[in-house]
């Protein structure tokens, strides 16, 4: 006989053992694992017959995890970004909701285009590629990433996507690092986006952001060892009047817009913050008086 246990007080008991082990937003927590089990959505869970025996077991299982503080992400294998689903796990950063104001102001500029060339550096899971290619369909969306985990989630996620009716993105891999990336797109580039590694070496995180990769985590002693190559790679990709936003360590608010200034090639060059007000991303347009330059010329910096 397989019983049938009503969601409320279910979730009511999984909702305190979530928040005795120290998980944010506990009840919300509790309705999207259940809403997983059950195969439903998070809005028609109290509509569910409730859960058999298997399905609380299954449940019991996943909320032990997660006190674990295994990310929630992981259990459920998929993350929302924007208007997307993504498909994430071990090997792959798991996307951020503070990530959805950079690919707004990026999905703005690349709209003033009439077919934009877009380009994500270490895209991860392609959640600001697939963003930018759902909600500008006349993009062409270029996706750099280097770790072969990471690229089989990205993969995936725009095979998927592309199968939805999305217009296909390109995924190269490379070493966004490389002062030779994307020779071809050399002062092509109409917006460049980029959420690099930056948290400084030694940083203590949450449990959950140590779920993911430590190289998409950490840049170095000062936590901008990625962000420097990429400003110069973006200064040689990016046309004349071409933008840049590029995420940044809430401890940067400062030292990315003044890095961004100090390569010489960038103008508009603005701090930008979350929706908690700390400062989360930087933005800059490339400036239109260096397509004379030498270096911009043959595409070294």
């Amino acid at each position: 006989m397989n019983n049938r246990h009503p969601c409320p007080p279910v979730l009511a008991r999984m909702s305190r053992i979530l928040a005795g082990a120290g998980v944010d937003a506990p009840r919300a927590e509790a309705e999207l694992l259940a809403a997983h089990v059950l195969g439903v959505p998070r809005g028609r869970l109290l509509l569910a017959d409730g859960l058999t025996d298997d399905q609380l077991d299954r449940l019991d299982a996943l909320v032990a995890r997660r006190t674990a503080r295994e990310p929630l992400q992981h259990l459920t294998g998929s993350a929302g970004f924007r208007h997307l689903e993504l498909a994430v796990g071990p090997g792959v950063f798991v996307p951020r909701p503070e990530t959805e104001l950079l690919v707004e102001w990026g999905i703005a500029r690349a709209r003033r285009s009439a077919e934009p060339l877009v380009v994500d550096l270490c895209s991860g899971s392609g959640a600001i590629a697939l963003a930018v290619a759902q909600e500008v369909p006349t993009a062409r969306v270029v996706a750099v990433e280097r770790s072969a985990a990471a690229l089989s989630w990205l993969r995936r996620n725009a095979a998927e996507r592309a199968a939805a009716g999305d217009r296909p993105i390109e995924v190269v891999e490379a070493d966004v690092t490389d002062p030779g990336l994307l020779d071809g797109l050399t002062g092509r580039v109409d917006v460049l986006l980029c959420n690099p590694p930056y948290v400084p070496a030694g940083t203590v995180v949450p449990p959950e952001v140590a779920g993911d990769p430590a190289e998409a985590v950490f840049g170095g002693a000062d936590g901008l060892a990625v962000v420097r190559p990429v400003v110069a790679r973006a200064a040689r990709l990016l046309r004349p009047g071409g933008a840049l936003a590029v995420e940044h360590d809430d401890t940067h608010g400062r030292a990315v817009p003044e890095l961004i200034t100090a390569d010489g090639r960038f103008e508009a060059v603005t701090g930008r913050a979350d929706l908690t007000g700390r400062p989360r991303f930087a933005t800059a347009l490339r400036r239109p008086d260096h397509s004379s330059d030498p270096a911009w010329q043959t595409g070294s910096s």
